[in-house]
């Protein structure tokens, strides 16, 4: 049986549920350092994170975990190929500036990776610009245009797009609305591209 952190983001729950006990596992952009401290408390994982942040960073040190500063942009092209069973990157995509490479290296660098991010296709979304006409804000997407850390933000659609252009194979793939209630994913994945506040997906790489 799974247990369950009532501290923990739905999303995280999810990508926890997935990883295997005793597996090597890489959390990039793992913040406090909550998803690595479940997994290694409730599953022992060998996890290792790497968090931009510096407060960030210290807060996971104080709880022993293993953790480095460093920048997913740029840090990532220096792993070797294969060097963890699972790669895990949460609500973290749309931040990036190079999100393409960011995930090429994401499976490269692992034998699976569990990725969330939240859906710039979600109804919400479309119905707040169509009436507002000005950039929505969700509970999924809470930041002012001007202060917030998302970048390329992008729908589900865009990013299982990505994936097949990539070769990418999504061996799983969980959508939540805005409440963390599962949405149902078809194959193309056009209900979930508007009913789903977020989603999480397990990924492989076609070696």
């Amino acid at each position: 049986m799974n247990r369950k952190s009532p501290a923990m983001r739905v999303d995280l729950q999810l990508i926890a549920d997935m990883i295997a006990p005793s597996s090597r596992m890489l959390d990039i952009g793992c913040g406090d350092g909550t998803l690595l401290a479940y997994l290694s408390e409730f599953k022992q994982v060998d996890g290792r994170g790497i968090e931009l942040s510096m407060a960030g960073v210290n807060e996971c040190v104080s709880q022993g975990l293993s953790v480095i500063q460093g920048d997913a942009d740029t840090d990532l092209d220096d792993y070797p190929d294969g060097a963890f069973d699972y790669v895990v990157l949460s609500q973290t995509l749309q931040a990036m500036h190079r999100p393409r490479a960011v995930l090429e290296n994401l499976v490269r660098i692992g034998d699976n990776a569990i990725l969330s991010l939240p859906n710039f296709g979600y109804w919400k979304v479309r119905f707040g610009l169509l009436t507002g006409g000005r950039m929505p804000r969700t509970d999924a997407l809470p930041d002012h245009w001007y202060d917030t850390p998302n970048i390329h933000l992008c729908t589900i659609h865009d990013f299982l797009a990505l994936c097949d252009d990539l070769g990418v194979a999504v061996e799983r793939a969980i959508a939540l609305d805005s409440s963390g209630s599962p949405v149902r994913f078809s194959a193309t994945g056009s209900c979930a591209n508007l009913m789903a506040a977020q989603a999480v997906f397990h990924l492989r790489n076609h070696r």
